[in-house]
């Protein structure tokens, strides 16, 4: 869901993070505890709810002028409440930042008393929360659920398991490219339409606002520890995937199954961190590692036209829109966008990667049947198509994102919806959040200077054979 810069997205984080914002983990010992305790003490009064009761647990922004979710999820209780009389809806917001609500999530799904019925599920930790056996298949319903053969292959892999079976429903996806500000374009003397072919013109186009507009950061590429996911996925896997051939997975041997070591396309995307901020083209290092750095750029550096070229995800408009709370309306006209090209233009000539988050059903949750009445409720073409609008989200659904009025709701929705026939999607299996900390550090490394690309990819490496149990391979 993804993913977005976690911390900063109000239903992925992907999406944030549309992953979709996605974000790093950090279950410690000491804060699974607290956690625990915080989410079973919250959940102790609905344990053992009505059997005419579904109960929705779901992600709730830390930023209270944001209700994007509060405010969907309502409608669709009402709907639902009319549609099955004598049924009802209990929405139970988890109300933190992405890290404390997958610890909160898993704590809840453990046992009966606490699971919800319906539970939103990013897909940057689905497999982890499958593999634990937290999460019931889908396979029985979707069977009968004619709508699901509207939903695109990629979105439906994003939630299959190893077993083959589907343990989640798309609310949507999203996608990433370059935003760009027109009005530093246009002092630098580049061109209004900057369509980037190569690595190389990026770093170029960057090193030209550096020189003729100061005071501006030429571009910003999130990386580092702080920044989470937003920084493995944002950052690194943008360049990594945009290496070689657009079939190759960079990261994972399907056929063997092994996680793949750093080889010269993982130093080549290292390299471009390393000339990003070794010749001060990115924000400060010091604002770069700032865990809020992807709300400052969204909300503070790009409205104020202090950011000339951002690499980030489809939703930031999101929190722009009238009411959301740093409405801007003028976005449109002041910002471009560009795909993110390949490294050397190769076929086919430019990059995204996706996430996403989804709908999914607990293991152990007491009305799983009444909870897929919920879903199909929320996944009607008019529900989904109402929900990408308001999420500033990528239809998964063909015939969401063949209507006129999906295309024209807000601009730049066919420019991120047409990156999806060019886009990745993790290998999201349970090692990922591990792995995707292993390159957070690597380019933590490169980004201060402590580390050189040849031993930040040798750190890696040893990180990944920990992560993955020694189940590695070399390309």
């Amino acid at each position: 869901m993804p993913v977005r810069p976690a911390a900063a997205r109000t239903a992925r984080t992907a999406r944030a993070t549309r992953t979709s914002r996605p974000a790093r983990i950090a279950l410690t010992a000491l804060l699974s505890t607290a956690l625990a305790a915080s989410a079973l003490t919250a959940c102790s009064g609905s344990s053992g709810s009505s059997p005419d009761t579904v109960r929705v647990s779901f992600k709730q922004s830390t930023d209270n002028s944001i209700k994007v979710m509060d405010t969907y999820l309502a409608d669709m209780k009402k709907q639902f409440e009319k549609k099955y009389p004598g049924k009802k809806v209990e929405l139970v917001p988890i109300k933190a930042p992405d890290s404390e609500y997958y610890t909160k999530l898993q704590q809840m799904l453990r046992s009966p008393k606490t699971a919800p019925d319906v539970v939103y599920e990013d897909t940057f930790l689905i497999n982890s929360d499958i593999t634990s056996g937290y999460l019931r298949p889908l396979d029985p319903y979707l069977a009968k659920w004619k709508d699901w053969d509207q939903f695109i292959d990629t979105a439906k892999t994003a939630a299959k398991a190893e077993d083959g079976k589907t343990y989640g429903i798309p609310e949507g996806t999203d996608t990433r490219g370059l935003w760009f500000d027109k009005g530093v374009f246009k002092k630098a003397g580049l061109p209004a339409d900057w369509q980037p072919r190569t690595w190389d013109e990026v770093l170029d186009a960057a090193r030209t606002i550096k020189r003729k507009v100061p005071g501006v950061i030429p571009l910003n590429v999130y990386t580092g520890k702080p920044a989470g996911e937003a920084a493995a996925m944002q950052g690194f896997e943008m360049l990594l995937y945009g290496t070689g051939d657009a079939n190759a997975e960079p990261l994972y041997d399907s056929a063997s199954k092994k996680w793949i070591t750093a080889g010269q396309p993982f130093k080549d995307a290292l390299s471009f961190v390393q000339t990003v901020y070794k010749e001060k083209l990115g924000p400060d290092v010091s604002d770069a590692l700032d865990p809020n750095i992807a709300i400052r750029a969204r909300d503070e550096f790009l409205p104020q036209g202090k950011l000339g070229i951002n690499l980030d995800g489809s939703w930031l408009p999101q929190d722009w829109l009238p009411g959301a709370g740093h409405a801007w309306p003028e976005w449109s006209k002041k910002l471009g966008l560009a795909a993110m090209p390949t490294q050397h233009g190769q076929a086919p000539g430019k990059v995204s990667m996706s996430g996403g988050w989804t709908w999914a059903i607990p293991a152990k949750a007491g009305n799983p049947d009444l909870a897929f009445d919920f879903i199909r409720t929320m996944q009607t073409k008019a529900n989904a198509q109402k929900w990408y609008i308001a999420n500033s989200g990528i239809a998964v659904r063909k015939d969401v994102a063949a209507d006129p009025a999906y295309v024209k709701a807000q601009p730049g929705i066919k420019f991120f919806t047409d990156l999806v026939a060019s886009t990745h999607y993790r290998p999201a299996y349970p090692a990922y959040p591990k792995v995707s900390t292993a390159i957070q550090e690597a380019m933590e490394g490169v980004t201060t200077g402590d580390s050189s690309v040849e031993k930040a990819a040798r750190d890696y490496d040893e990180a990944l054979k920990r992560a993955a149990d020694d189940q590695v391979t070399q390309k």
